[in-house]
């Protein structure tokens, strides 16, 4: 996968590819302005190596040359006979997008996580979608005939009021939260509970997130291991507990935790498994394909495993804001085209090679994605062994892959049924909630003293 190391600085304006724009500089008012949010490091900015052309068993070559935001601008003119400019900044965090928004920052179109979303259903914000954005017959309505019908299903059953997530929100990438591992030092045994992250055996060799909600899901889900175990246990609910009784229980594991790791971290924990500082980590599952990516240059091999208690399944997606598109119908087209020129299957593959996250779009009865998993992880060696994802793409649709990626890569990216059988979205919790859970996380931030050790 092509990664960018050096991150980018927040709300870097690119205008066609070609870095910072004057976003005061005047406009014609025969060009579309369309303010797009996102997060760092998350969309194909081009640029590949010629020896980096993806060749599908069909004969399709796939290459980013120019970005995406910047071969968008010149698709939509060519087939809507419109200019469209698009000023494209990026954030860190779905809180700091929030801050941004809160202080007066105008977006149109911005790609928060599911709960982020849920909140901006909740305060009215969120223009919905056109009443014809998922109809198929549409040509370029590559979302709609492209989206895996399994993540729809499980978006749609997220819902605001009488409101569900699809109402406005289009799925961009999606994963698990898991631990990446040294094979060599830590068990899959070990590695397989969010326990590793007590278990003196690792002291200062684990990292966990410096992030309330995800380090506070492993935390919770130490805390309702027992309930976890019961047969059929209600995930949605035992993974969504915010009462102040389970929050105190929370706090003291997660303040136990953060002195068992070596770090709090939301970005150095890829380079220190890499350099070997640390032999497991709390990781998003696209950033545990770019460690073990990272690792594999070097030699060393990393795997990844989900938590056999039950872990987190999160999205991100696609919406508009309400303040930006403000009644302006060309502007509203231009976003839904926008994320329907991203949902193309060749740009799905180029943003998947790029960013190495894994997404919503599965390509409908277009194969190419299919194609490109066969071509990253396919095998023809004598042991090597399927891997079915018919699941998610509604079809047949098994890879022969070496038995390694099992626990690696394709595991990662494309976790198996049962796995997301037992993974739970984290919703949107209520003021109340937010505030006992921010009141818990600034305690783990502050040390304790010695004799509450």
């Amino acid at each position: 996968m092509k990664k960018i190391i050096a991150l980018l600085a927040v709300s870097v304006l690119i205008l066609s590819g070609c870095g910072a724009t004057d976003e005061t500089a005047p406009v014609s008012d025969d060009v579309i302005t369309l303010r797009i949010a996102n997060s760092e490091e998350y969309i194909d900015e081009g640029g590949w190596d010629a020896d980096e052309t993806i060749e599908l068993e069909d004969g399709q070559k796939i290459r980013g040359v120019d970005s995406l935001v910047s071969d968008y601008e010149k698709w939509y003119q060519e087939k809507y006979g419109k200019r469209v400019r698009v000023l494209y900044s990026t954030y860190g965090t779905n809180e700091d997008l929030y801050n941004q928004m809160t202080l007066g920052n105008s977006f149109d179109l911005v790609c928060p996580s599911e709960y982020m979303i849920m909140k901006l259903m909740r305060e009215k914000k969120l223009e919905p979608l056109s009443d014809d954005f998922y109809d198929k017959s549409q040509i370029y309505n590559y979302y709609a005939k492209g989206v895996s019908p399994y993540i729809y299903r499980r978006m749609r059953s997220l819902t605001e009021g009488t409101e569900t997530l699809t109402d406005y929100a289009a799925g961009y990438m999606w994963g698990t939260l898991g631990t990446v591992y040294n094979p060599s030092v830590v068990s899959e045994k070990d590695a397989s509970s969010f326990q590793i992250y007590l278990n003196q055996k690792y002291r200062k060799r684990i990292t966990i997130k410096d992030s309330v909600r995800d380090t506070y899901f492993a935390g919770l889900a130490i805390a309702k291991e027992k309930d976890l175990a019961v047969p059929d246990p209600d995930y949605a609910a035992i993974l969504n507990d915010t009462s102040q009784d389970t929050v105190d229980k929370v706090q003291d594991i997660i303040t136990d935790m953060r002195e068992n790791a070596y770090s709090m971290e939301t970005d150095t924990a890829k380079q220190d498994l890499v350099t070997q500082k640390a032999d497991a980590s709390l990781q998003w599952s696209g950033d545990g394909v770019f460690s073990m990516d990272q690792a594999d240059e070097v030699g060393l091999k990393l795997c990844y495993a989900v938590p056999e208690e039950g872990s987190n399944l999160w999205f991100d997606g696609w919406v508009m804001m309400k303040n930006g598109i403000n009644g302006d119908a060309d502007k509203k087209q231009a976003a839904e085209a926008f994320i329907n020129y991203i949902s193309r299957p060749d740009s799905v593959i180029r943003n998947m090679y790029y960013i190495g996250y894994t997404s919503a779009i599965t390509g409908g009865d277009d194969d190419s994605i299919l194609e490109y998993l066969k071509y990253t992880y396919g095998s023809d060696e004598d042991d090597a062994v399927d891997y079915d994802v018919s699941y998610l793409f509604d079809k047949k649709a098994v890879i022969r892959t070496s038995p390694d990626q099992l626990k690696r890569q394709l595991y990662a990216q494309y976790p198996t049924e049962d796995v997301l059988s037992r993974c739970a979205v984290m919703k949107c919790f209520s003021d109340s909630a937010n505030r006992r859970i921010s009141q818990m996380w600034t305690n783990v931030r502050c040390y304790r003293f010695p004799w509450e050790r």
